[in-house]
């Protein structure tokens, strides 16, 4: 079938056993033609060779040579909302619930969960638990009782075993529970529902740039170019040997069937072990009871995003394990400066990693009119370093208390800056905490009101989302106004004749996003009222301004793990620096790389001086000079079916993939 029709380039996308099955086939392509051409009647030209490019489609997220695998965030949406909606039960009637989420072979799916959630136990076929694992998930059950929780939740693995083997089911965890504790216990396994439901945005875009990559692969393919798989690596889409990732993802299995459980977490990736070991840190009962010396105080900066809670909570659990005493600061800079300060415990954070908003409360004011103030409260508490959570006043703000530091020398410590907004305008960071569940969001808005009232009515409406655009790739957007992108009259004239023609063809719906700062002249009722006029007797029309929506809900999975993993690093990185610069028991830090912003950069988190990223910055329109989502605007635009060649876009596009093809390093 593929002679018949010419084809010489295929993508497979699917798990390991159909990326292996590929590669065999198109090792074997040779031999099978030999075998095509003894065939009676078969004749004509072909070609001797097929090239085949992989991508990875498995909610398990089992493939060794990605962080992500297309699916596998959607299933933790699913995932999570059963296990929000659980623990609102547990918490009603002090019940422990046992839940089973699949992974047969691997354990990403309950590792997220369980650091999505605060769960008190996880079990995952890479790393059994130790020998008498049972008295100890009992003694951190009543633990946990005798602090005042009043719910435990415990994720099981499907594939879950013990040090020898032995498969441990979730019905024989709550068998343990109610026989030891005798706790009201309920076990609930997930199954299929976890493949089912809509996408997440995050699954949207990962497809669509996984995809173009796939495709620019192939185009660039030659007779001897090598069966790739393209992967996601941090931010950035790679390339990479499909036949070693297969071996890598064997391999694993192999150590796990021969009982070297650490080097199966190792072979699994930076990703699943940086994710393990923070969950180890997260998952004591209580912090150690050897104390650094050291006070490290956190707070919440501008505009509140979900998961700023989850990285606070991050934040001080494991400032405790560090043993410093942890602060946690009241209505951002303003509190800072009136004393809005308390001492953080262990239990005062439990149970904030699935709460939306800000706990702490927020504010958008700038400290330096409170340099004496802040100083005086820093002085007052013993503050030796700074963790400050937010958008773009963070970033500002933390640049003002630099400058502070030539007059007072109480602003001389440490100072750490983790970027949480849903515009993602911070410099610095691909991706900021709380971006990822407005996307959500917005994506969900446009999808209610769109294919179900818009396909049965021939409708079509305007909507203005107030963030930063990748929605309009998730959303499957006709069109998507932003302020980085000027656009004119014609521009709208030729959107809104691309949009008359298709829906005089069978595609009776279309969606137009605008970013609310896009044009102060093309506004939404202005783009509203246009559409409406040149659609008539077409399509009609309907006006969404999603507003301050975006700024609230329960934050997705994404959000909660990316803002536990920056708390958890950023308290690493200030516990090193405050010891770099402590002297004689007093702690002067004023050089440029005591004061950082931990950001998501292509392929890994990395630490910034703030002063460095000053250069990268347009502080008039409060957003960096480059951003990396720019380049899905040729990938919207033929995804829209604009009537564009993709060599009008091959330079943008070639942009998005330059990283290379065969990447050189293999991170696995």
């Amino acid at each position: 079938n593929l002679v018949k029709r010419g084809i010489t380039n295929l993508c497979v996308i699917g798990g390991d056993g159909s990326l292996t099955g590929a590669d065999t086939f198109r090792a074997e392509w040779s031999s099978l033609l030999a075998e095509l051409l003894k065939t009676a009647g078969f004749g004509g030209s072909f070609s001797s060779y097929l090239n085949i490019v992989g991508m990875v489609g498995s909610i398990d997220n089992d493939f060794c040579g990605t962080d992500m695998t297309i699916g596998t965030d959607s299933a933790l949406h699913r995932i999570m909302e059963i296990v929000d909606a659980i623990t609102t039960t547990a918490q009603s009637h002090q019940r422990t619930f046992v839940l089973e989420v699949m992974g047969r072979h691997c354990g990403y799916l309950a590792l997220i969960t369980s650091l999505a959630c605060g769960a008190d136990w996880v079990f995952i076929p890479e790393s059994p638990p130790e020998d008498g694992w049972e008295d100890h998930l009992c003694r951190r059950l009543t633990e946990t009782r005798l602090g005042g929780s009043r719910l435990n939740i415990i994720i099981v693995a499907e594939g879950a075993i013990d040090r020898h083997g032995k498969a441990i089911t979730s019905d024989e965890v709550k068998d343990l529970v109610v026989k030891r504790l005798g706790y009201d216990t309920r076990v609930t396994i997930l199954g299929h529902v976890q493949r089912g439901g809509t996408p997440s945005a995050f699954d949207r875009i990962l497809g669509s740039r996984m995809g173009v990559e796939a495709v620019m692969a192939l185009l660039e393919g030659t007779p001897d170019t090598p069966a790739c798989v393209v992967s996601l690596s941090g931010n950035q889409a790679v390339r990479l040997p499909l036949m070693e990732c297969v071996q890598v993802t064997k391999d694993v299995t192999t150590a796990m069937n021969e009982k070297r459980f650490d080097d199966a977490v190792k072979l699994r990736g930076r990703s699943f072990q940086n994710n393990w070991n923070v969950y180890k840190l997260l998952a004591h009962i209580r912090p150690p009871s050897t104390k650094s010396g050291y006070t490290l105080a956190v707070l919440n900066v501008g505009a509140p995003a979900a998961g700023m809670n989850a990285a606070v909570r991050s934040t001080v659990r494991i400032g405790l394990i560090h043993g410093h005493r942890m602060l946690a600061v009241h209505d951002g800079f303003e509190g800072l400066a009136y004393g809005k300060v308390e001492e953080s415990s262990w239990d005062k954070v439990g149970g904030w990693t699935g709460l939306g908003g800000s706990k702490l409360g927020t504010k958008r004011t700038l400290p330096k009119k409170y340099f004496e103030e802040i100083s005086a409260t820093i002085s007052t508490f013993g503050i030796h370093g700074l963790i400050i959570i937010g958008g773009f006043e963070a970033f500002m703000g933390s640049l003002e208390l630099m400058e502070g530091r030539a007059k007072f020398d109480e602003l001389c410590i440490p100072i750490c800056v983790i970027p949480a907004t849903v515009s993602n305008n911070v410099p610095g960071s691909d991706f900021s905490i709380g971006a990822d569940t407005a996307l959500n969001t917005i994506t969900t808005v446009s999808r209610q009101r769109g294919p179900s009232g818009a396909s049965s009515s021939s409708r079509r409406w305007a909507a203005t989302a107030g963030t930063w655009p990748p929605c309009g790739a998730g959303g499957g957007a006709d069109a998507a106004y932003i302020f980085e992108e000027h656009f004119s009259i014609r521009d709208l004239q030729i959107n809104v004749e691309h949009l008359t023609e298709k829906m005089k063809t069978t595609v009776k719906r279309g969606l137009v996003l605008r970013n609310e700062h896009c044009n102060e002249n093309y506004t939404t009722d202005f783009i509203y009222n246009l559409y409406t006029e040149e659609g008539k007797g077409i399509f009609d029309c309907r006006k969404n301004v999603l507003g301050h929506m975006q700024q609230g809900g329960t934050p997705t999975p994404f959000d909660r793990n990316f803002g536990t993993k920056m708390g958890a690093k950023s308290v690493a990185w200030i516990t090193g620096k405050i010891k770099e610069c402590s002297r004689h028991g007093r702690i002067f830090a004023n050089t440029a790389d005591s004061a950082c912003l931990l950001g998501m950069r292509k392929r890994s988190l990395v630490f910034q001086p703030l002063i460095e990223l000053k250069e990268q910055t347009d502080f008039e329109h409060r957003i960096p000079k480059e951003q990396w989502w720019l380049k899905l605007r040729p990938i919207l635009k033929i995804l829209a079916k604009y009537n564009i060649e993709l060599d009008t876009s091959e330079k943008a596009l070639m942009e998005h993939v330059r990283h290379k093809r065969v990447s050189q390093e293999y991170n696995m």
